[in-house]
């Protein structure tokens, strides 16, 4: 197939589908590990037409979702008590902090700008010398070079008046953590795409023959989803547990080695919080010291005291698998797009969202 609506033909995806349901023999539970995938599959309608057996499970790949609180309250503070110019990608200004969102402290007079890259923000400091620009660095491994990128080229370019506040996570750690939850019981994974597309899939090889468990790197059209779906099964059934590649268009094992080593340059691997979740261990990237310049966190001595998680939203059991969102209690009611209570009703990737917006389970 070479073009994109091939891979959304109906038809296409019926014989697809024809073949798991040939294929499935016993009950198996799959994870998508991407908020992308996750809203193809509802949003498609790919999880009412897949058989009985199969159990489509939603994992933590939104990036937004699992930024943590504090960091939302430390990028308002920014804004707010620093008087910097905060930037932002669009789906992290409505995330509610513990008090506010972003967007409310936009209306409320702090300067917040929604921009569709770091070289934007990195534009306004050069610009604008005399103000202090943060740009909010948010993202799994896939926005992690661009980020970095902005760094190299704010140092080459002499900006001292830029900086990034970061809350980059990882996959590979994510999944591990998936896995040894007592809770979360998960025979298979489609992992992301778009991660698998900058940093290949050779990191999967470990966690597939630790846990004993199918990893293929998928797509996020409805044929992808659905190939993904058939390549796990088929593995299941079978009884192995490989790392494939349905994505070939796009992923190679090794990545994207030019985006790698720019990761590499700014970034290094240390400790994570997860929002709804827990620390997980080695599951982030930090900024090196050689462009501590650069990191929003220490350039402005950012130390406010972290706010508890609303015990409501239950988001962290929704992205490990162990509920879906509509077995929240406030699922579409106190819980909305327009008054979430976490971070998964707000995203464009986040689970909570897809239910809404795309399934017949909101009253």
């Amino acid at each position: 197939m070479k073009f994109l609506t091939e891979y959304r033909d109906p038809e296409l995806a019926l014989k697809v589908l024809d073949e798991i349901k040939r294929a499935v023999t016993k009950r198996w539970r799959i994870m998508e590990v991407c908020g992308g995938q996750t809203h193809s599959l509802v949003k498609n309608g790919i999880l009412d037409a897949l058989p009985k057996e199969i159990t489509m499970v939603h994992g933590p790949g939104c990036p937004v979702c699992v930024t943590p609180l504090h960091l939302i309250d430390k990028a308002i503070y920014l804004a707010e008590e620093k008087g910097v110019t905060l930037c932002s990608f669009g789906d992290m200004i409505r995330v509610p902090g513990s008090k506010k969102s972003i967007l409310e402290a936009k209306a409320q007079g702090a300067d917040i700008r929604i921009l569709y890259s770091p070289l934007e923000a990195v534009n306004i400091a050069k610009e604008n010398p005399d103000k202090e620009i943060v740009f909010f660095a948010v993202g799994f491994e896939t926005t992690a070079p661009a980020n970095a990128l902005s760094v190299i080229h704010a140092k080459k370019l002499g900006v001292k008046n830029y900086s990034i506040l970061t809350s980059h996570v990882l996959v590979p750690p994510a999944i591990e953590n998936v896995m040894e939850d007592v809770d979360s019981h998960i025979d298979g994974f489609l992992a992301a795409g778009h991660v698998c597309t900058i940093m290949g899939y050779w990191e999967y090889y470990p966690l597939a023959k630790k846990f004993k468990v199918p990893i293929v790197v998928t797509g996020f059209e409805p044929l992808d989803i659905l190939q993904g779906i058939l390549m796990t099964v088929k593995q299941l059934e079978e009884g192995r547990h490989e790392v494939e590649n349905q994505y070939s268009r796009i992923v190679t094992e090794e990545g994207n080695k030019a985006a790698q080593d720019i990761i590499v340059q700014v970034f290094e691997i240390t400790d994570r919080v997860w929002r709804g979740m827990e620390n997980i261990p080695m599951s982030g990237y930090g900024i090196k010291k050689e462009y501590a310049a650069f990191d929003a966190m220490k350039k402005f001595n950012v130390n406010i005291e972290e706010a508890e998680e609303n015990q409501a939203c239950l988001a962290g059991g929704i992205m490990k698998g162990i509920i879906k969102p509509f077995q929240c209690p406030e699922f579409g009611k106190k819980c909305t797009p327009q008054n979430p209570l976490g971070a998964s009703m707000v995203s464009s990737e986040g689970a909570c969202a897809a239910y809404y917006h795309f399934s017949d389970l909101v009253e």
